[in-house]
């Protein structure tokens, strides 16, 4: 681990159990995240994205499900090994999370003043009147207007982009070193969508951090994302520099991802592409590349060997297929040669 790598995860693999079989939600995932970095983890619903922010937190439920293999290491120390104090003064404080969905994750009952100085009574340790100035200096950086009156209010007085707000002003309380947004934008406005990210961006220009934002919107990944990690049945499929991987994508499940998404560069000239098929429910171990079934480049290699993550270009990407895929000049996926997977 370099002194530049803030968070190493390696061959994480969490399960749940489900009317007695075993879900592997995430299976077999590694990454690395830089200080100050901002990595992007895209895929469809049911990908495995937000199962890997939780268990970077140990925040997976259990029951049904459990960190079954693997490790997580945050600025040197094992995540997975930490006793249950150390676990909790690290969440919050040196890690932060903003959730998928602000109304779930407030608590209705209390005020959202309350609930922002409880994060710095606990972690910071902010005399009750300390830490009420410090939650409407927070509201305020955020955007919401008369922040200390609205210190008083319960979340169902804040509207979806309000909430929102809240909740990031409490992700940054502390000034944590890694900030992990859970699609931040979801069921948003395009134009809240656009100052949250803004706002997002801005605080960790200020504050240094290093930002992991999961989504299913590329549009978000591209404009904010170092680097971008594709996720497909609990599996990482590809990885590298947002730019590299978004102008030459080398696993055709980001291709047909890619091709999904309306370009103004070739507006009425191209009609979008669907993948077809569903995305699969992750049994067992799964000898076989996944997307295989919705993969029209798929080979008998491809339904009877799983692919592992090969490196390409000298080590700046990879890609979890069994071929050498790329886009022709029409921008369809050609199967070159066969490459054998090897680690």
């Amino acid at each position: 681990m370099s002194t530049a790598t803030l968070l190493e995860v390696s061959g994480l693999c969490v399960q749940f159990a489900s009317q007695g079989q075993t879900v592997r939600a995430v299976d077999d995932v590694s990454f690395t995240l830089d200080r100050g970095e901002t990595l992007g983890i895209v895929g469809e619903s049911g990908s495995g994205k937000s199962v890997t922010a939780l268990a970077l937190m140990r925040l997976v439920p259990s029951p049904p499900g459990r960190i079954a293999a693997g490790s997580i290491t945050f600025d040197g120390r094992d995540v997975l090994a930490m006793e249950p104090n150390t676990l909790r003064a690290m969440r919050g404080r040196d890690v932060a999370m903003i959730f998928q969905d602000p109304m779930t994750s407030l608590n209705p009952v209390l005020t959202v003043g309350r609930q922002l100085t409880e994060v710095l009574e606990e972690h910071l340790g902010m005399a009750p009147l300390a830490a009420r100035r410090r939650a409407a200096e927070l509201l305020t950086t955020v955007g919401i207007p008369s922040a200390e009156q609205r210190l008083s209010d319960y979340p169902h007085r804040f509207s979806g982009g309000m909430r929102q707000r809240v909740m990031i002003a409490m992700a940054m309380a502390c000034r944590p070193r890694l900030l992990i947004a859970d699609e931040p934008t979801t069921a948003l406005d395009v134009t809240i969508q656009a100052q949250i990210l803004e706002l997002i961006g801005s605080l960790q220009r200020e504050n240094g951090m290093a930002v992991i934002i999961i989504t299913h919107d590329l549009g978000v990944v591209a404009g904010m994302a170092d680097r971008v990690a594709v996720m497909y049945g609990g599996r990482m499929v590809e990885q590298g520099a947002t730019e590299d991987v978004f102008a030459d994508p080398r696993m055709p499940y980001t291709m047909g991802l890619l091709a999904s998404i309306p370009r103004l560069d070739d507006m009425g000239t191209r009609r979008l592409s669907a993948i077809r098929g569903s995305p699969p429910v992750p049994l067992g171990e799964g000898a076989l590349c996944r997307f295989a079934p919705r993969c029209d480049l798929a080979t008998p290699l491809c339904r009877s060997s799983r692919p592992v993550l090969r490196v390409l270009d000298g080590g700046t990407r990879a890609s979890a297929c069994h071929h050498d895929v790329r886009l022709d000049a029409a921008g369809r996926p050609q199967r070159l040669t066969e490459a054998v997977s090897t680690p």
